[in-house]
């Protein structure tokens, strides 16, 4: 371990040090594998302090201990920088990281000062280079850095030992790396983690050699990533994690208690990369690994390059939920190869994401589960502009003084997928298809905007025919808030025979068991999400007993059940209620019912001060970050008073 590690673990961020005086390098050392950064309008991104253009990161080492005591990660970060001829300093991003100091790569201090402060961006760090072209940076990440979780014994599956993850999406990562961290600016970057010797490290990147030991405390991990990656893309799992392969290029690492479950879910991987493949291209990142997380992690899945981190809550023990590995790996062309240059056009990694999801699921599970995947998202996208304001309904919105979180909604994954679904029945799959492969070729490892896309639809698809784009009614689809007339709807016989079945519950009939039980995943989340959602207790109760729902092991289905019966305050959910947002952190699932209960002043309020205060430890900072904003917290302490006095 680092000796100097404790020595700077109260350090605030403070001023230090002179110029270093390195040789004279070249005007330019940025290698052919970095894309340049995008000189436009739409690409500057308002979430980094960074000044790229003058002057940007290019490379990332990491030489790190991580401390489960502390709670922190210590060491060093070397960044290789590219300047313009004038430049002088080069900005930073950072939150709340402890510096020690920042030198040349022979430890010469260089000059080096912390700008203002901001709650939702941090603090830009303004270095003074000289002749440098490697920074060194010494520092540790603060003990709330809200990239990273620590979980202690007891939160994990096995109990024994501790465990800490990351998730770096869309801004969080500079709470443990000091680097420009901002999706425009692309970075190729190693690590060297020490961790303690009963744990194991793994990272968004391949894998070098053995773990060396460190003394009888630690081990040291060494990793790679020699494809430049936007900065949220760099990720770390430490552990009681083993690993199972799952065929020549995929394998799943997860807890010993958790990995037959999770190997046996993913078994069709392998079946999926090749679907992948026919359908965008060569898959262009070595390997497919995924690692199943703690319950605790705040997404359903991140696309981490090499290592896909999940949620255990998709594990259903009958491969329904296997569309989410689906969407993980279409993000290996759409959002790791071809990346939104800025959050405001998140679309271009989500959207077309669904679409490629969806695409992938036609090929391995046919074209019925592709339809009714379809006609889900419509259904989801429908609900949820119900439910926003006008700015949040475009493709590409307008982020200016608000955090990238604040543009996280069903729009950017469902409306981004029909437009692309609706080019595609307009011009002909093969058309479309080809299209999108060029797409992802042309800008592979590459910042994109949705200005650059909408260039290529009209140059690459239509050839320059003006009347055929603005049939198509493009720059309404990205840049409207209504939704475009020409969208293309989904197959009105997708679900034909469980709309029949909502139809007849909706008219008073009894659910139908034996229906229910023939149904597929897809199938049964149409009903629940169709039928009416203001229902007595006992039609609530006929739906529990006949479709034993409180009892199901699919965590989506479970979801739209509780939702149901918070919103008709259904006292016999309130243990699986409970139990429910206890036990996992998906922001998908316990964001939704916790507010749906703090809604509920008289009823639900109360219930959810008490399991918040329960749950709370267990949720990713992403997921308190909106969830304490409801004050159920100073509602607990002001009943604590109340009672006491």
């Amino acid at each position: 371990m680092k000796t100097w590690m404790a020595a700077i673990a109260a350090m605030a961020l403070v001023v230090t040090g002179c110029r270093s005086s390195d040789p004279e390098l070249p005007e330019s050392n940025l290698p052919d594998n970095v894309a340049p950064i995008l000189d436009r309008e739409d690409a500057v991104d308002v979430h980094s302090f960074a000044k790229p253009l003058e002057a940007r990161v290019y490379h990332v080492a990491l030489d790190l201990d991580v401390d489960f005591e502390a709670r922190r990660v210590a060491g060093t970060a070397t960044l290789d920088i590219d300047v313009a001829d004038d430049a002088e300093t080069i900005t930073l991003d950072s939150r709340n990281l402890a510096i020690e100091k920042i030198t040349d790569v022979d430890g010469n201090p260089l000059d080096w000062s912390a700008g203002e402060t901001s709650e939702a961006l941090g603090t830009p760090i303004n270095v003074t280079f000289g002749d440098a072209r490697k920074l060194v940076v010494h520092y540790a990440s603060g003990e709330d850095a809200s990239a990273l979780q620590w979980l202690t014994p007891e939160q994990t599956a096995g109990g024994r030992h501790p465990f800490l993850l990351s998730q770096g999406q869309a801004i969080e990562n500079r709470s443990w790396i000091p680097t420009q961290d901002s999706p425009g600016i692309r970075q190729t970057w190693e690590a060297q983690i020490t961790v303690p010797t009963a744990l194991t490290a793994v990272m968004s990147a391949k894998g070098v050699g053995e773990p060396v030991p460190e003394g009888e405390t630690g081990r040291t991990f060494k990793f790679d990533m020699d494809k430049s990656v936007p900065p949220y893309l760099i990720a770390i799992a430490v552990g009681d994690i083993e690993f199972r392969p799952l065929g020549l290029r995929s394998g799943v690492w997860a807890e010993p208690e958790l990995l037959p479950a999770a190997a046996a879910e993913l078994a069709d991987t392998e079946s999926m990369i090749s679907a992948a493949e026919d359908l965008f291209g060569p898959y262009d990142w070595g390997r497919y690994d995924m690692i199943v997380l703690p319950p605790s992690f705040p997404y359903g899945g991140m696309e981490n390059p090499r290592l896909t981190f999940l949620t255990p809550t998709f594990i259903a023990g009958d491969k329904s939920l296997t569309a989410l590995i689906a969407h993980e790996l279409a993000h290996s062309w759409s959002g790791n190869l071809a990346t939104n240059a800025t959050w405001a056009d998140f679309w271009l990694n989500e959207g077309m994401t669904v679409w490629a999801e969806q695409r992938i699921v036609e090929a391995v599970y046919g074209e019925e589960a592709y339809a009714q995947q379809v006609a889900l998202s419509m259904e989801d996208l429908n609900e949820e502009l119900g439910n926003l304001e006008d700015w949040q309904k475009p493709l590409a919105i307008d982020l200016k003084g608000k955090h990238p979180d604040d543009g996280f909604n069903g729009v950017p994954y469902d409306k981004g997928a029909a437009f692309l679904r609706t080019i595609e029945a307009a011009v002909g799959r093969e058309a479309f298809d080809e299209f999108m492969r060029g797409w992802f070729q042309r800008h592979a490892f590459s910042p994109v905007t949705s200005s650059m896309f909408l260039e290529e639809l009209k140059q690459h698809l239509l050839g320059g025919d003006e009347e055929r784009a603005e049939a198509l009614m493009l720059e309404q689809w990205v840049y409207g808030e209504e939704m475009p007339e020409n969208l293309v709807q989904p197959p009105a016989d997708a679900f034909a025979e469980v709309d029949s079945a909502i139809a007849a519950f909706n008219n008073g009939g009894t659910p139908n068991g034996e229906a229910w039980s023939g149904w597929n995943t897809a199938e049964r989340l149409r009903f629940l999400g169709g039928i009416e959602q203001d229902l007595p207790t006992v039609r609530l109760a006929a739906l529990d007993r006949e479709l034993e729902l409180n009892d199901t092991g699919n965590n989506e289905i479970l979801f739209l059940w509780l939702k149901l019966a918070i919103n008709n305050r259904y006292d016999p959910a309130l243990p699986r209620i409970r139990q429910f947002l206890t036990t996992q952190g998906r922001r998908k699932f316990v964001a939704p019912l916790i507010t749906a209960l703090a809604e509920d002043a008289e009823w639900g309020r109360p219930i959810a001060t008490e399991i918040y205060a329960e749950a709370r430890p267990l949720y990713h900072p992403i997921t308190t970050r909106g969830l304490d904003e409801l004050n159920l917290l100073a509602d607990r302490n002001e009943g604590k008073e109340s009672a006491e006095t």
